[in-house]
């Protein structure tokens, strides 16, 4: 996180740690799997999941972010923060996010550390969660980014797809891979600790930077607020 923030430095965009977030998991799941030295089957499963999830969505943030303009977040930060603003985008951007990724990959730490010798097939439950949840998030990614370049639909809310079931079908992905991660460890280790990343990464989404962040944004089109009557 400290070599993203001075990238971001020489950039001049502190949007990078969007990009970072999803890298962030890669190098956290592969470095204690590599630590620990119990390269068993389920973990060994489960980074590679975590790897396509991750790479998925730091590629697809970049792709999105490379042609615009500092994230309105951002650029609204260094207005409010003057002065303090290298200071408080280091600790509370930077370093925030890398101990949230932390967090929220708990259960992979766990499972990387006390992976059984031995497969439980009742793992494939959590499996299956991390497969609809990844497919819930490509998809909704996807046709938003479809819905975003066609110019017609400027100024229009997407209510098609999978947004026509849900406003967020990308966070509710990305929430659904992390409780079958946390499934897969609790099921193949029993430790409770697994429960940590889901719990951290839903309340994020639901109560902090996900959902409250667009959606106070979003409010503000007459259209938005028709669509989410009915969503």
């Amino acid at each position: 996180m400290t070599l993203g923030f001075i990238v971001s430095l020489i950039k001049k965009r502190n949007d990078i740690a969007d990009v970072l977030w999803g890298l962030g998991f890669v190098i956290i799941s592969w470095t204690a799997y590599i630590i620990s030295n119990n390269n068993q089957l389920i973990n060994t499963i489960i980074n590679i999941l975590v790897t396509i999830g991750g790479l998925r969505l730091a590629l697809h943030i970049y792709e999105r972010n490379k042609k615009k303009a500092e994230d309105y977040r951002y650029a609204e930060w260094r207005i409010q923060w003057g002065k303090w603003f290298y200071i408080r985008s280091y600790l509370q951007v930077f370093i925030l996010q890398g101990v949230l990724l932390f967090l929220i990959a708990t259960p992979v730490l766990i499972l990387n550390n006390k992976a059984p010798e031995t497969l439980n097939n009742l793992s494939l439950i959590g499996i299956l969660i991390w497969i609809i949840g990844f497919t819930f998030e490509t998809v909704g990614d996807k046709q938003l980014s479809n819905f975003i370049k066609d110019p017609n639909n400027k100024g229009k809310v997407l209510d098609s797809g999978l947004w026509k079931y849900s406003r967020h079908p990308n966070y509710f992905g990305e929430v659904t891979q992390w409780w079958g991660i946390s499934i897969v460890t609790l099921i193949t280790t029993g430790t409770l600790l697994s429960l940590i990343g889901p719990l951290t990464i839903t309340f994020l989404i639901l109560k902090v930077s996900g959902i409250p962040l667009l959606e106070n944004k979003m409010l503000l089109q007459k259209e938005f607020q028709e669509y989410a009557k009915k969503n």
